[in-house]
């Protein structure tokens, strides 16, 4: 036994030898020819299997790690790499799911296709972290579970006991609530209701510290816990900062008190989203240090269709580690890479989502996940790492609508949700959780976001984490067809794009001549405004693949593929910088108080940008624009406003004053993106072409809203 164990730590010491060198680097750290292939020479000096040695380590309660690459090597995806990269850069991901996945009877695979232990897989492909959610009491009275994964401290343990079996530390996410706790809903544990806010902060100290004692004590390695999930607008049911400050100190000084005990470095993150509101997101990093909470990491979820541009995600995370000192992350992230749902549940994501910049494949995840990485890299030695948000919760059974046994497949799923909470909701969640989990529980929302294809393979963008270093080598191919944006005034003559963009798996792009159908463009009426969509394709290529260096294999490819271009005819709005998306807003005059140029896409109609007016006095401001040059004629004026809390004297109104009377159309707000529309029609503008449009607001103290996509169209 001796000899064995010897020969055991012999490998992993191997292996963390290769781990520590860098890309390219192998002079540095001894011979890369040397490192590449000490573990496979350990196998041999040993004369065992990878197996056996696997085995053994087991036995002796040993550590299985695998070394990352030293340089870039050939894959099935192609994976940029990053520059400068830490080595101890974390590469998480959320596993909170997999105990139910298991328990409903879902098989995980290596890339050979056999069964393996999904942590094996995680690990040999260069996740070296997981994050687990913790919720206290996922049960209702008769022990009945949740759903989500029933995540109590008990799953957590064990998930973390699994994961450092393969070197994989973890970051428990306490989301002090008895279920999903994230902006919408911060619902206070069953145990904790009618305690005052001193009786719950000594719970939650109580709570913490017992259950990351039971976590440790079961073998997880834990790097760093969350003391609070997505907390932008509050905790365990305290939204005011005073009481949410008691409870992040009672849940900072557990953790400091357990990591002293147990010898273990435990860093804490306090966990926001939101990261498109710069203005929320900073404002929550100085309520931090203004109550003197103790922290480590300044932690975000970050997905693309909700919360703004990766440059913006950086910019952030960067003020915030050099304003604050603090060390930052994305703990939540995840990308498409089908819109096909497969357990009969639904998706959260789906086409609508698409973004421009990702296909939906799995090029497409591996892209975004690198550039989240690279996003929390560029902040330097304060980014931290990145978590991706439930890459195996996966269908129980594929479900196919299309199936002879679509019904029976899908009873047998609802089945699974209810009985081992492998769906989002179950409907024992009612009763504490009834208006969400109570209306639409059900199953996996997620399956087509995973890195596991439906029956529990893993796909190709499961290695990113892996080749983040030192990246990959792919034979070029075709990975898209971009669809053409052709914009047409009404009445304007219709010119289609002789060229297409075509982006390859190794994130080039080149223009490519394409055909448009000749009916689908003479079928744009340009005398009326609407959406259309063109067809065409690739003809002739050979005759320009030369120039272009289109290989036989990329011609091929697109003489099958299809070209789209998506056609809006639409009346040409004459106002500059109508939605403030551009920086400079001098066009704009606005007077009076209350109001700043928000950047929040979510309180915006459209894109990032909107005017925003709030104040604790009463509020009273007008913003417009004067034209001048205009053609004499008619002219219709609008905007979009939302918002509320202004008052029952509150006044509202869009105008036009065309120097000899002054037209208004009357408004209000009806709550938060219930967009209202005041229009004004018919406004004449004569031969001296000026025109001012404008908006008028007073409301009373503490009343909000946005104002978005002003408009001035001509109409005859």
């Amino acid at each position: 036994m001796k000899k064995k164990l010897q020969k055991c730590v012999a490998l992993m010491m191997a292996a963390s030898m290769v781990a520590l060198a860098g890309c390219g680097n192998a002079e540095e750290t001894g011979s890369t020819e040397n490192s590449d292939t000490s573990v496979q020479d350990t196998f041999s000096e040993a004369e065992e299997s990878e197996t056996a040695v696997e085995e053994i380590a087991s036995e002796e309660n040993d550590v299985i790690t695998y070394a990352l690459p030293t340089e870039a090597e050939e894959a099935e995806v192609y994976v940029q790499p990053i520059e400068n990269l830490s080595g101890d850069f974390v590469r998480g991901v959320d596993i909170s799911s997999v105990l139910v996945e298991e328990a409903s009877g879902v098989v995980y695979y290596n890339e050979a296709g056999e069964e393996q232990d999904i942590f094996q897989t995680l690990s040999e492909n260069g996740v070296n972290y997981v994050r687990v959610r913790v919720w206290n009491d996922p049960y209702d009275e008769n022990g009945n579970g949740y759903g989500g994964g029933n995540n109590d401290a008990a799953a957590a343990a064990e998930i973390g006991a699994r994961a450092a079996k393969y070197g994989m530390k973890i970051c428990v996410d306490f989301h002090y609530s008895d279920f999903w706790a994230d902006p919408a809903k911060q619902m206070c544990p069953k145990a904790w209701e009618g305690m005052t806010i001193e009786e719950k902060s000594e719970a939650l100290y109580q709570y913490t510290k017992e259950s990351l004692t039971q976590i440790i004590d079961a073998g997880a390695d834990v790097g760093m816990v969350q003391i609070g999930n997505e907390i932008n607008n509050g905790m365990s049911g305290e939204t005011d900062w005073t009481k949410k400050r008691q409870l992040l100190q009672a849940g900072s000084k557990a953790v400091r008190e357990v990591s002293e005990e147990k010898g273990q470095d435990i860093q804490i993150a306090i966990h926001f989203t939101e990261i498109d509101d710069k203005t929320g997101t900073y404002g929550n990093a100085q309520k931090l240090e203004e109550k003197e909470i103790d922290y480590d990491i300044f932690a975000v979820s970050y997905y693309p269709f909700w919360h703004g541009t990766i440059e913006n995600l950086t910019e952030v995370l960067t003020t915030i580690a050099n304003d604050y000192g603090k060390k930052v992350m994305v703990v939540e992230n995840s990308y498409l890479y089908t819109t096909e749902d497969g357990d009969g549940s639904g998706n959260s994501v789906g086409e609508a989502d698409v973004q421009p910049d990702y296909a939906v494949s799995v090029q497409g995840q591996v892209n975004e996940i690198r550039d989240v990485c690279a996003a929390v890299a560029a902040v330097g030695e304060a980014g931290l790492g990145y978590f991706y948000w439930e890459p195996a919760w996966i269908p129980v059974n594929v479900y196919d609508d299309s199936a002879a046994d679509a019904a029976e497949v899908l009873a047998k799923n609802k089945e699974s949700w209810e009985k081992d909470g492998s769906g989002w909701a179950s409907s024992y969640a009612s009763d504490y959780d009834p208006n969400d989990a109570g209306k639409y529980y059900g199953g996996s929302s997620w399956d087509n976001q995973a890195l596991f294809d439906f029956e529990g393979h893993p796909l190709a963008s499961l290695k990113v984490f892996k080749y983040l270093q030192c990246g990959t080598i792919v034979e070029q191919a075709v990975e898209s067809v971009l669809s053409a944006e052709v914009n047409v005034s009404l009445d304007a003559e219709l010119v289609m794009p002789e060229t297409v963009s075509v982006v390859f798996n190794d994130r080039s792009t080149t223009e490519v001549p394409v055909v448009w159908d000749e009916e689908a463009v003479a079928a744009v009426d340009t005398a009326v405004g609407g959406e259309y969509e063109v067809t065409g394709s690739f003809e002739n290529l050979a005759e320009v693949a030369g120039d272009l260096a289109l290989s036989e294999e990329t011609i091929a490819t697109l003489e099958a593929m299809q070209a789209t271009a998506k056609v809006s005819v639409y009346r040409m709005n004459l106002l500059a910088n109508s939605s403030f998306e551009e920086s400079d807003t001098s066009m704009w005059v606005l007077e009076g108080n209350g109001t700043d140029f928000q950047n929040k896409a979510a309180d915006a109609y459209s894109g990032d940008i909107s005017l925003h007016f709030w104040s604790n006095d009463e509020i009273s401001f007008t913003v417009k624009q004067q034209l001048t040059g205009l053609e004499p004629g008619t002219y219709e004026f609008g905007f979009y406003l939302q918002g509320g809390d202004v008052g029952d004297a509150a006044e509202m109104y869009a105008y036009a004053d065309n120097g000899s009377e002054v037209l208004r159309a009357e408004t209000g707000v009806a709550g938060w993106t219930v967009w209202q529309n005041p229009v004004i029609t018919n406004i004449t503008v004569g031969e001296d072409g000026t025109l001012t449009v404008g908006a008028s607001i007073t409301s009373g103290a503490k009343g909000w809203g946005t104002l978005d996509d002003f408009y001035l169209y001509k109409m005859d």
